[in-house]
């Protein structure tokens, strides 16, 4: 990972924009995986979305409904 982060700092836009690109995706499997976490130990969307400084609405409209990780809810 420590690579990866010191790619984004590539003079070569090609290498830094990958870097990026990959960053995000990780980024993403990251929050999917803590949302699915603080949902199953019984968190609010109010609390996560505040935690994620994002609405309610759009916290629940981006997991509520097989998110990435969404297991058997």
């Amino acid at each position: 990972m420590t690579k990866l982060a010191d790619a984004t700092q590539s003079q070569d836009p090609e290498i830094g924009l990958a870097a990026v690109a990959a960053l995000r995706g990780l980024v993403e499997a990251l929050e999917a995986v803590q949302v699915d976490n603080a949902r199953s130990k019984g968190w609010t969307w109010k609390t996560i979305a505040e935690r994620l400084g994002v609405t309610k609405q759009a916290v629940h409209q981006k997991y509520a409904h097989g998110g990435l990780f969404r297991r058997g809810r």
